[in-house]
């Protein structure tokens, strides 16, 4: 299997060979089921919210962040559903693992799930490019093997939701066993779906899944863990990331006019040698030559969605 020549066919949007996936989420799982509940990163390192199958928007943020070849990515999960890409998206992100497998960490999101990919676009887009499931079910054999977090020299605690009551220590998400469908309760579920807010205490999350969290947790998890701060994604930020807390969370927000409607920006998150954090912001790519839009297809999508 040719990877450089499937990256150079994904970063077209060009159609893959069912077999050609099969191989690859093969490989990908065998690289990822050796990996750590919570990776271990080294500075310098770059690190990228939800991305939601907007594949233009992906190439523009390798393009201003520096791209594989010089920097080391982490991606806070969320690769596919809502955008029209989310299999290429998905896969180029897989095929750059198995080609820079020190360069680049995956986590797992709340989208990277059987339930919420059959409800939020990814499944029916495989269906549309494929005429069955096949790759559908490929990719989320590879969803179960994604890793639940990252630290960054012992003080980045990277996470896509946010903490749980279940968890105090990052020990503890070590012994979380990984492999299966997201629960719909408890820690696991709790990482992929909370949400920081100015709230006194945990609450339970509108979202119908895990829950909101203040400064004290916050505050007591860095303590407890002698980290300084939580990075995470999974909120849309307009401005493309927002500090909390004293600066002791960031939220960051990789998908550019989300949706393809949202106006929004968005940012990645580099932290240097000496923890020092740079934010490099960018906007979605525009149509071209002022006729029409080669990045969206024509096909509207089955409902609008905003969990």
């Amino acid at each position: 299997m040719n990877v450089d020549r499937i990256i150079s066919l994904l970063r077209q949007a060009k159609h893959i060979s069912e077999e050609t996936v099969y191989t690859l989420c093969l490989r990908a799982q065998e690289l990822l089921m050796n990996e750590s509940n919570v990776t271990r990163v080294d500075t310098p390192v770059t690190i990228c919210g939800d991305i939601h199958g907007q594949l233009h928007d992906l190439l523009t943020l390798f393009d201003k962040s520096g791209g594989l070849e010089k920097s080391r990515y982490i991606f806070l999960g969320d690769f596919v559903d809502r955008g029209f890409y989310s299999l290429e998206s998905f896969l180029l992100l897989l095929c750059y693992k198995l080609r820079y497998p020190d360069r680049i960490t995956l986590i797992r999101g709340n989208h990277e799930t059987r339930q919420i990919t059959k409800v939020y676009g990814f499944y029916d887009e495989v269906m549309r490019k494929y005429g069955n499931s096949n790759v559908w079910r490929y990719c989320c054999e590879v969803f179960d093997y994604l890793s639940l977090g990252a630290i960054v020299n012992g003080q980045v605690f990277c996470v896509h939701g946010g903490l749980s009551p279940d968890i105090g220590t990052i020990d503890e998400i070590r012994s979380i066993d990984r492999k299966q469908e997201v629960p719909h309760e408890g820690a696991m579920c709790d990482l992929l779906w909370s949400d920081p807010d100015e709230v006194d205490s945990w609450s339970l999350s509108p979202r119908g899944a895990g829950f909101l969290f203040g400064k004290n947790e916050v505050d007591q998890f860095l303590a407890r863990n002698d980290v300084e701060l939580i990075a995470r994604a999974h909120q849309l930020v307009m401005e493309g990331y927002k500090e909390m807390f004293d600066g002791g969370l960031v939220t960051v927000w990789s998908a550019p006019n989300y949706c393809y409607r949202c106006g929004n920006i968005a940012a990645v998150l580099r932290i240097d040698d000496n923890l020092e954090r740079q934010y490099t912001i960018f906007e979605a790519v525009q149509p071209q030559n002022g006729v029409g839009n080669p990045i969206i297809p024509t096909k509207k999508p089955q409902m609008d969605y905003f969990l």
